[in-house]
């Protein structure tokens, strides 16, 4: 019996080939995207990944004159944060504390340690403000703008402070102590004092005996490592605490050297 088969649409090829296999249509071709280069290609390239990013966070991308502010921001919160709980950066003005510490070093000081029960210990190189008349009146700016700048700059502590009314020196001994310097010899409670860190030429007393002092409670008596350039304790003893310091003024412990590089060094977490 004759079969009938559909008949196909002229110059179309048939569903099934002479062997039996069903024939597959040609794939189809897609018009290759023009490359982009340059600024304006890797800009479009930087919204499209912002713009993923974003939908896959169900967010909107943040203009960067938004971001650019915030992370600015953060960074000085940052700073602000270190500065007051962690270190702070201080510049050595002159030489009171060579070799130790030079003229220009910029050492920090451990702000966390008053914070968590440290008192100063004789032997330390402490930072203190001043107690009153020890620095000669310090200039003043008079250009508005970077007056502004610095100012900011110190608050958060990326500059030393604006007043820069610190001084830094080395404790020789705290309250209810009694110290003395004679000839060549310093004592603290009759036992006399090793001085390792002293300037190279100079000894403990550098032509200026006193005492015997006692070092009244919540005090502490500072020397400077450069005997003999040091306008420390032994010359305000005529200031209210007889030359001792307030532990109160004291900032923390000279825990390092951070600039310059040459002059790099560690002191401890509370210093030595």
């Amino acid at each position: 019996m004759a079969v009938n088969l559909p008949e196909t649409p002229s110059g179309a090829p048939s569903q099934q080939s002479q062997h039996g296999r069903q024939s597959r249509p040609a794939p189809e071709t897609r018009p290759a995207r023009p490359a982009s280069g340059g600024r304006a290609g890797a800009r479009r390239r930087a919204e499209g990944s912002r713009a993923r990013k974003a939908r896959r966070t169900g967010r909107r991308p943040r203009p960067w004159w938004i971001e650019i502010p915030a992370m600015a921001a953060v960074g000085l919160v940052v700073a602000l944060l270190i500065k007051t709980c962690l270190f702070q950066v201080f510049t050595i003005p002159s030489g009171s504390m060579e070799n130790t510490l030079r003229i220009g070093d910029r050492v920090g000081v451990n702000k966390l340690a008053p914070l968590t029960g440290w008192k100063p210990e004789p032997g330390q190189p402490v930072v203190f403000k001043d107690p009153g008349n020890w620095l000669p009146p310090q200039p003043v700016d008079s250009n508005p703008f970077t007056n502004a700048v610095s100012s900011v700059l110190s608050f958060v502590g990326l500059m030393p402070p604006k007043d820069d009314n610190y001084l830094v020196k080395r404790v020789i001994a705290t309250g209810g102590q009694t110290v003395q310097c004679s000839g060549t010899t310093l004592t603290v409670d009759g036992r006399k004092v090793d001085e390792p860190y002293l300037h190279p030429g100079d000894d403990s007393c550098a032509g200026l005996d006193f005492g015997p002092v006692t070092v009244p409670s919540g005090y502490i008596w500072v020397e400077g490592d450069h005997r003999s350039d040091s306008a420390d304790s032994r010359w305000h003893r005529q200031n209210p605490g007889g030359g001792a310091v307030p532990v109160g003024n004291v900032v923390g412990p000279v825990s390092a050297v951070v600039w310059p590089v040459s002059h790099l060094d560690w002191f401890g977490w509370t210093g030595r």
